[in-house]
């Protein structure tokens, strides 16, 4: 049976007597998407996100609403508790992962690239750096800098002091500071990058790929052990279109790429023979092409034929 994190409906369907939604129910149906993107950006992965929504509704569905001032705060906090709960569990879980860790791809509406703080907060090269993070610091900075709560807000959620939740944002802030890219990029520029680099894949012209790459372009794939990916990062466009030149010697005939919005940015979805077989989403500044990022593995690719809608 389906939940009212899946639908918004629960709680005995969360009707009252009248067929009407009850209160919590359409409190949480009001901020859900607010929610998972919390929780999203907490944990790279849609699946675990869903799954904390439904661990928050629980414990939702049993609080006295009369005792809540704030019911965005208070669901933000209990989403922000469970997703640590998880993210701690998703440490463990990495380190026996087979090959490079990439963020599950969402197929994102063409709104959310409008939105120039929600796109770079989603997107995959964001998600990367927060991993470099510490639990707690990932979950301040993303609800400090992505969703703007109050400092004492946070501090009900992450279980720390006011005092505590200050220094440990300045800390966050200081390290995505010096790892996140390097400026806010145009959406003409980005689109004109991105045009670049799907006629030279769709024609495998590896001169015009090797123009549109940045010197210190940086390539990751991920295949879950599942499907063939690269083990370790890939560095330099030489390097890189070697990378493409092999694939495409082998399959390129095979190969089809439709253009997408994945993350809030431009990605392509890649299908060979028909069948999906990967999404590669890409990162842009100052005109080329920085980052590739290869999602193979098909535990993580349920989010690239249907939109899945994230807001702050």
């Amino acid at each position: 049976m389906a939940s009212v994190a899946d639908h918004g409906r629960g709680r005995g369907w969360g009707e009252n007597e009248n067929g009407h939604p009850d209160p919590a129910t359409e409190a949480f149906v009001a901020h859900r998407n607010l929610l998972f993107t919390v929780a999203y950006e907490m944990l790279g992965s849609a699946a675990d996100a869903e799954d904390v929504l439904q661990e928050t509704w629980m414990r939702w569905a049993g609080v006295d609403l009369g005792t809540v001032l704030d019911q965005r705060a208070y669901l933000v906090k209990i989403t922000t508790r469970q997703a640590l709960m998880r993210l701690r569990t998703l440490g463990r879980r990495k380190e026996s992962y087979v090959g490079p860790w990439l963020p599950e791809p969402l197929l994102t509406a063409p709104d959310v690239a409008e939105d120039v703080e929600l796109a770079e907060s989603v997107s995959m090269a964001m998600l990367l750096v927060l991993e470099t993070l510490t639990p707690t610091e990932r979950a301040v900075f993303v609800l400090r800098e992505v969703f703007d709560l109050a400092y004492d807000e946070i501090a009900e959620a992450v279980d720390k002091s006011a005092v505590a939740v200050r220094q440990i944002a300045h800390r966050a802030r200081s390290h995505v500071a010096a790892r996140r890219p390097r400026g806010v990029v145009s959406p003409v520029e980005t689109r004109g990058a991105f045009e670049a680099f799907r006629r030279a894949v769709e024609t495998g012209d590896l001169q015009s790929l090797l123009d549109i790459l940045a010197p210190d372009v940086v390539a990751l794939s991920d295949g879950g052990g599942i499907k063939q990916a690269l083990l370790r990062p890939i560095v330099g466009a030489d390097r890189v279109t070697r990378v493409f030149a092999a694939g495409w010697n082998k399959v390129g005939a095979a190969m089809s790429f439709e253009p997408v919005q994945v993350n809030g940015g431009p990605a392509l979805l890649v299908r060979l023979n028909g069948e999906i077989d990967g999404v590669m989403a890409l990162r842009v500044e100052d005109g080329l092409i920085t980052g590739l990022y290869y999602v193979r593995n098909p535990e993580k690719l349920s989010r690239v034929e249907r939109e899945t809608a994230v807001s702050r």
